[in-house]
């Protein structure tokens, strides 16, 4: 799980990663004979029994240095991977967080040379709200609406779907499932949510050199946050 790709040392909320670690990362993993790709092709493989060998990339919020930064390195790299993006704040900020600069967000014409490069779009909702404190109707349309949005800017159907803040109760996965998402990322969900629609990720700040990243991975099987449930 990444968010930013930037060389800005202000970084409150550890988000951020520099294309020069990001780089480091992918190397690590391609050293391993391993290869990044989108959660739709790791989700496809797994259904046929090849999931062997793949890594799924997130990056969350749709930052616009996505396509600036990230997507050179993911290319050097030839690794793939899943940007969720927020179709009501195209072209917007990260006022979500009062802390830290404000940094861009892909606008559509960013989406779309994304999407163009192989990189698969889906949703964080419209407007990044914590969906666990959204009423009925706000629930609705952050995750309704932000996929038939996606899918008019794209021409193309929008599978996966990622909750704001990792955070997720059975109301909001029955939410996902019943728009017709077929997956979604979560952090760390409850034993009881984890599944396709609540999937566990890792987060890979600037600090994960190739120890910490051996670490994390280690303590990820052990912890069963590897891609198993199904």
């Amino acid at each position: 799980m990444y968010h930013s790709v930037s060389d800005d040392p202000e970084d409150p909320y550890d988000i951020t990663v520099s294309p020069a670690r990001l780089d480091r990362q992918l190397a690590w993993l391609r050293r391993r004979g391993l290869r990044g790709v989108s959660m739709r092709e790791l989700l496809a493989a797994r259904a046929r029994g090849q999931e062997r060998g793949l890594v799924g990339l997130t990056f969350d919020d749709g930052y616009a240095d996505f396509v600036t930064a990230a997507l050179p390195v993911l290319s050097r790299r030839e690794c793939g991977a899943t940007v969720f993006v927020l179709p009501g704040r195209l072209d917007g900020e990260n006022d979500w967080d009062p802390l830290g600069p404000r940094k861009r967000l892909l606008d559509a014409d960013g989406i779309r040379r994304a999407a163009a490069a192989g990189i698969e779009i889906a949703s964080h909702g419209l407007t990044h709200l914590d969906l666990t404190q959204a009423g009925p109707q706000e629930l609705r349309a952050e995750v309704e609406r932000s996929r038939s949005a996606l899918a008019a800017l794209l021409d193309a159907d929008v599978e996966g779907f990622c909750y704001p803040y990792g955070r997720v109760d059975a109301r909001v996965r029955a939410a996902v499932r019943d728009a017709g998402y077929a997956y979604a990322c979560a952090i760390a969900p409850a034993p009881d949510l984890a599944g396709d629609l609540a999937l566990p990720r890792l987060h890979i700040a600037q600090a994960d050199s190739p120890v910490r990243l051996e670490l994390k991975r280690r303590l990820a099987r052990l912890r069963g946050r590897a891609l198993g449930a199904r």
